[in-house]
């Protein structure tokens, strides 16, 4: 493990295997130890040495942390201050079966985004500025502290979500916003996957500034915070804000609902936990290797792929970002082609394997193939930063749609 404490010290250690052509497996925390396809490199190069906040001005909402700074302690930070990140970024470690400790460079890495992601952006829409060491050793800086200073900042879209293909980051800037002071979650009981889109997107349709958007079958719902959630399939709806809002809100949105089933409702404590085992998919944190993709495409097609596949293949699966995004487990084999057909088949969207046993890994692309010319365009955007092909080798190899 190679685990340079200054970015001076990174930008040698990959210069030196940039002239010997010696590839690098990338890490940050080691939480998503797995995810993607199998790395060709023995030699592994850690951001965890490249700690601490360097720069936190709670009045201008934006932070710059080194990229291998725990996520714990960014958060930590922005909390003595009422902030927090809006895109609310997953923590893999129970799906994935890892330890470790999230890092804010992985966060970036692989675009982490959680519920409140069709609201509030994905973790790239607040990404403002980022520092990395290319493939070659150089050091580059893109992007800036505010959002007018656009110099770079498609630079920096590239390196959120590359997963380490295209540059060794070192140090991100990000903006933050204050955390609502309260939460509510309403929860309508008993509808199937259909009437539950259909319920959802009245919700969207209204102006109470819906925060998240669930659907969890009858499979799952009881493992959410403790078994604690109404009898029946429950399909859920996040209010946040000041307290005297959020209970207007609240009023409007239950009268909304009542015509499709019956309606409770969860306090803050609740609420916030319930979201939080969304976010971080703990009904599939179950200690195994079974096959789980995550999945994004349209909300109204969505359950309509997973109704399909539960005719083909054992599945379990739930629905976050308005049915936008499903988190389905195999009880099996991964169905790979299965699942991609029928996706192609009802509009598009994204597959990506989260998880799988090492053999079924090497078997298959975990990220969506992509078409001819989006290939050959990432290849040449990877040939600009990365020549030597040292970052991750492999990891996000795809093959062609035909």
């Amino acid at each position: 493990m190679l685990t340079p404490s200054t970015e001076i010290e990174a930008a040698k250690i990959i210069r030196e295997h940039a002239a010997s052509k010696t590839p690098l497996k990338i890490r940050g925390g080691g939480t998503r130890a797995g995810f993607g396809n199998p790395v060709a490199a023995e030699a592994t190069l850690s951001s965890a040495g490249l700690t601490g906040i360097v720069e936190y001005n709670p009045a201008e909402m934006v932070i710059t942390a080194r990229a291998g700074t725990p996520v714990a302690e960014i958060e930590a930070a922005l909390a003595a201050n009422g902030q927090g990140m809006a895109f609310e970024p997953v923590d893999h470690r129970g799906a994935m079966g890892t330890s470790g400790t999230p890092t804010i460079g992985g966060l970036f890495a692989v675009n982490s985004s959680g519920p409140r992601r069709f609201m509030a952006g994905a973790a790239r829409d607040h990404l403002l500025g980022v520092r990395f060491v290319n493939g070659a050793g150089d050091v580059v800086k893109a992007g800036g502290k505010v959002m007018k200073n656009v110099t770079g900042l498609d630079l920096v879209k590239l390196l959120a979500g590359s997963h380490g293909t295209l540059g060794f980051l070192t140090e991100v800037t990000f903006k933050v916003l204050p955390v609502p002071k309260t939460s509510t979650t309403l929860v309508l009981s008993g509808l199937e996957d259909e009437q539950a889109m259909k319920a959802l997107a009245a919700a969207m349709s209204l102006s109470v500034e819906v925060s998240g958007a669930a659907h969890l079958p009858e499979s799952v719902r009881g493992r959410f915070i403790g078994g604690k959630l109404a009898d029946g399939v429950a399909t859920v709806m996040r209010l946040e804000g000041l307290e005297a809002s959020v209970a207007v809100r609240a009023e409007k949105l239950t009268a909304a609902m009542a015509g499709f089933g019956p309606v409770s409702r969860l306090d803050d404590a609740d609420s916030k936990t319930l979201w939080r085992e969304i976010r971080d998919v703990l009904p599939y944190a179950d200690g195994t290797a079974r096959p789980l993709w995550r999945v994004s495409m349209a909300p109204s097609e969505a359950w309509k792929l997973v109704a399909g596949l539960r005719l083909r293949a054992g599945i379990d699966a739930y629905y976050d970002w308005q049915g936008g995004l499903v988190w389905m487990r195999m009880e099996a084999d991964p169905e790979a082609d299965v699942l991609r057909h029928g996706i192609r088949t009802l509009g598009g969207g994204h597959a990506t394997l989260v998880r799988a046993a090492p053999l079924v890994r090497a078997e298959l692309s975990a990220f969506e193939p992509q078409s001819p010319a989006v290939a050959l365009l990432s290849d040449r955007v990877r040939a600009k930063l990365d020549p030597h092909r040292i970052f991750n080798p492999g990891l996000m190899m795809q093959g062609a749609l035909p």
